[in-house]
């Protein structure tokens, strides 16, 4: 069974973020038939952010990235805070090994206030996932504020968006098992 975490990078809450995670996680669940988390980065802000050694995390810290490790599909997310992801979420994977995502597959999203924040996606979550050796699927979703209302995705443009993002994970994945058994 295929398993799917959705990362929040977002450090409030309530949380636009944290509920765009949840409805991109909830959809590939569906589509997928898999199991699904979200790790909720307020939630481990204190000691995730007091963590500085590359070998030995807390029990909650550890905890959250043996997700990352059991997990096929990741969903990166981030509000848009002065033009860039959250430090917190740069921090959380500046702890990661580089090799320890290689070959998973990601959906990436965003949220912030104007569409000129929605350049996040490519130029800076998309190099992030690279760098690790993350296939990223084409489609990266950028909701603004005025698409949710009380902190719930009211868009039926994104949600289609959503859609078509998590149809090309489902083909990625598919293409990764299909090189695993020729393998």
């Amino acid at each position: 069974m295929a398993k799917i975490v959705g990362i929040s990078g977002s450090i409030t809450q309530p949380s636009r973020t944290k509920n765009l995670v949840e409805v991109i996680v909830n959809k590939a669940s569906q589509k997928l038939h898999a199991h699904a988390e979200v790790i909720d980065i307020a939630q481990i802000a204190t000691v995730l952010g007091s963590t500085v050694s590359y070998n030995q995390f807390p029990d909650a810290l550890a905890a959250e990235y043996k997700k990352l490790d059991e997990a096929d599909l990741i969903v990166i997310a981030s509000p848009v805070y002065k033009a860039s992801y959250t430090g917190l979420l740069k921090h959380f994977f500046d702890l990661l090994d580089p090799k320890r995502l290689a070959g998973k597959v990601a959906i990436l999203a965003a949220t912030g206030g104007s569409d000129q924040h929605a350049l996040v996606l490519d130029y800076q979550l998309r190099t992030l996932a690279s760098f690790f050796g993350v296939y990223t699927v084409p489609t990266a979703i950028y909701a603004k504020d005025t698409e949710f209302v009380n902190y719930e995705l009211t868009s039926d443009a994104i949600k289609q968006r959503i859609d078509v993002a998590v149809d090309q994970a489902v083909f990625l994945l598919q293409q990764e098992n299909l090189q695993a058994l020729v393998a």
